[in-house]
């Protein structure tokens, strides 16, 4: 399996052990300033990502997500969401990285289109997973909740800290 594809799984089943550890209530609490966003939503928002990108079509729109609200409160659906697009992005092959796509996005200043590979259109989802899964933490911090995954929220390439005491 490419390393791209193993990359991703590994990251992505991260989501799976942070739904087994919450019940619906601090998956869906939007209590923790500054943004009061909840994890649900920021689980959504990454199974969207990658359920709008893992289409048989070289065109891509990523404002194109289903953004549903069910997946933000509920841990079991949202866990049957992350099953199907884990098994989506399981079922990729070489020929599916190689190919070109044309992906539309608004970066701020309108729709604009982007020529990548879907290789790197999938790296990007993984790191876009991990900037969310860090925001995630915070939250859980918030809630006095914690995950026991030492590099949870941290990018690979990101250098660790010492804390002192």
């Amino acid at each position: 399996m490419n390393i791209i594809i193993q990359a991703t799984l590994k990251n992505l089943e991260r989501t799976k052990n942070i739904l087994s550890l919450l019940s619906d209530e601090h998956f869906s609490s939007s209590s923790i300033p500054p943004y009061y966003s909840s994890i649900g939503s920021h689980i959504r928002h990454i199974l969207d990502f990658y359920d709008c990108m893992l289409v048989k079509s070289n065109m891509i729109d990523l404002k194109a997500r289903k953004r549903q609200t069910e997946v933000e409160i509920n841990c079991k659906r949202a866990l049957e969401y992350y099953s199907d697009v884990f098994n989506k992005i399981s079922k990729l092959e070489e020929s599916d990285l190689n190919r070109i796509v044309i992906v539309t996005d608004d970066l701020g200043l309108g729709n604009t289109e982007i020529k990548y590979t879907f290789s790197s259109l999938l790296a990007q989802a993984n790191s876009h997973t991990t900037h969310h899964y860090a925001i995630i933490n915070y939250i859980l911090e918030g809630l006095r909740l914690s995950v026991k995954d030492e590099n949870f929220g941290y990018n690979p390439t990101t250098p660790k800290t010492k804390i002192l005491n």
